[in-house]
């Protein structure tokens, strides 16, 4: 067709293809004018049926929805419409987008159930990822803190280590010399270091 906005209404549907269908309606004829990515099975000649859009409130100067609709399949669509008027000020045409949900929807589900809570985290799969927590405390520390692990202080070092013990970091095999490499400190600088937190700790909890 050769409707000025007869471009407009390809690169539309181009864009959002093949989500979407653009239909170009005659108010005049209620008739369809031009229509590009024809998922509805409607072709140009059809009936518009534009009447529907009276029971439609505007959202904006000769502009109607975001709104519902639904094909015969059973998918649903999202539609909005555009009154397009001459330079009299009479209706045009009308430009109408018809996006169909359907892939939205099936995608919205599947981050639905990657977002969903997990449950607690096993111990047998603990003991693989006890370095995964004490990457997440040291590094949660240091944030907190503002300062790289080399500049923390003694007592800095005795909280952190306290916050590691408490999470089951040092009672994992093999985790002292990790633990040692992550604060920049020798394991015999660690071994008296841990042994002054868990004293600390007991003497402020005696229970």
């Amino acid at each position: 067709m050769n409707h000025p906005l007869a471009p407009v209404c390809e690169a539309v549907a181009l864009l959002l293809s093949p989500h979407a269908e653009v239909v170009l309606h005659d108010p005049e004829t209620d008739e369809i004018l031009g229509i590009w990515n024809a998922f509805s099975e409607r072709s140009v000649g059809n009936p518009s049926l534009l009447g529907e859009l009276e029971e439609l409130t505007e959202t904006g100067p000769d502009v109607y929805g975001p709104y519902p609709k639904s094909l015969p399949d059973g998918r649903r669509l999202s539609s909005v419409s555009a009154v397009v008027r001459d330079a009299d000020g009479k209706p045009d045409v009308v430009l109408c987008v018809n996006v169909d949900r359907t892939a939205f929807e099936q995608a919205s589900r599947i981050l639905a159930a990657f977002a969903a809570p997990v449950t607690g985290q096993p111990r047998a799969l603990f003991e693989h990822d006890w370095s995964e927590t004490l990457n997440d405390l040291v590094g949660g520390f240091v944030r907190e803190r503002g300062v790289a692990v080399e500049r923390l202080t003694k007592q800095d070092r005795l909280e952190l280590l306290g916050r590691l013990d408490a999470a089951g970091v040092l009672s994992q095999r093999r985790s002292v010399p990790a633990v040692a490499r992550a604060l920049r400190i020798s394991r015999s600088a660690l071994y008296q270091l841990l042994a002054q937190a868990r004293k600390e700790s007991n003497y402020a909890d005696p229970s």
